[in-house]
């Protein structure tokens, strides 16, 4: 599956939302493992913007699903089985593990922004494509570029809050 090729049909288009539906699964799975890590070890204190930016980003990837789940819904295509979307996700985006990562903020990072070079190259795509889908186009594409905006937004915090550290 290529994001960055042209969004060819509807049914495709719900393919590669699921992808982002799942993508925001694996980055909240992550955040929360880090929020529970940080409970059970006996490490240097962490400090409460770490903790705050954990506590976030979980609630904002269920946002995330939340609105890509209601664009899914509204169009006139079949779903993909959700197993098969699970293994696309993590031969793409899921090959690291948090541990893979010198530190949780690292992996918040590559969390955030693997999810906005999805969303960046899904939004080229559809703008490149001529196809007509069952939802308008316009709500499509603010919806996506405003969670786009939202996984920068998180990069950005989690790279001040490396430069704090």
């Amino acid at each position: 599956m290529n994001v960055k090729a042209r969004v060819a049909s509807e049914h495709q288009l719900v393919r590669l939302l699921q992808v982002g539906v799942v993508l925001e699964e694996v980055v909240e799975a992550r955040a929360e493992q880090h929020y529970r890590n940080l409970s059970d070890t006996e490490h240097q204190p962490v400090s409460e913007e770490v903790t705050n930016l954990l506590t976030e980003t979980t609630k904002e990837s269920a946002d995330h699903r939340r609105r890509l789940e209601e664009l899914i819904d509204e169009l006139d295509a079949e779903t993909i089985a959700f197993e098969q979307i699970q293994t696309l996700v993590a031969e793409q985006y899921g090959a690291t593990k948090p541990d893979d990562f010198d530190g949780l903020l690292y992996d918040q990072l590559h969390s955030e922004e693997s999810a906005y070079k999805f969303y960046d190259d899904l939004i080229e795509s559809i703008e490149q494509s001529d196809v007509a889908f069952s939802l308008p186009r316009k709500r499509l594409l603010e919806t996506l570029k405003t969670i786009r905006e939202e996984e920068a937004e998180g990069a950005e915090r989690v790279t001040n809050l490396m430069d704090q550290q």
